[in-house]
């Protein structure tokens, strides 16, 4: 059975690429919290951080998009709640979610989502405007 992890590796990222996305733009498997402190007895404990699959950025200081991927099985917008709660933490205005073959977007500009064959590629990124550009 194809994993998330191999979902990645032959689905996600050469979608990313083909779309015009480069490894400077693309941060994968990308810790964006400490994780939460959990006492326990008289010690503490810290759980897991949280990992977004892949960030995208327009720039090298400018994060627009996170990216959850799960494995091929599942559906392509399973991953869509988490996204968004990951772009909400990084105050992001794109989430995505992906299984590999589909690609679901949610839009903070305009508060849409909507199912894509592809990555919108960097390039149609307005900067100044916020939002993709068809």
């Amino acid at each position: 059975m194809i994993t998330e992890a191999d979902t990645c590796r032959k689905y996600v990222l050469p979608k990313l690429y083909a779309a015009g996305w480069n490894d400077d733009q693309i941060s994968e498997q990308k810790s964006f919290t400490d994780g939460r402190i959990i006492p326990v007895g008289e010690k503490a404990r810290r759980r897991h951080p949280r990992r977004a699959d892949y960030l995208l950025r327009y720039a090298r200081d400018l994060m627009i998009a996170v990216v959850e991927a799960k494995a091929a099985y599942r559906l392509a917008g399973d991953g869509l709640q988490q996204a968004k709660r990951y772009a909400e933490i990084l105050g992001l205005k794109f989430a995505y979610a992906t299984n590999g073959h589909g690609i679901v977007e949610f839009d903070y500009t305009t508060g849409k989502e909507r199912e894509l064959d592809s990555f919108p590629p960097r390039k149609n990124y307005g900067k100044g405007c916020g939002r993709w550009r068809a």
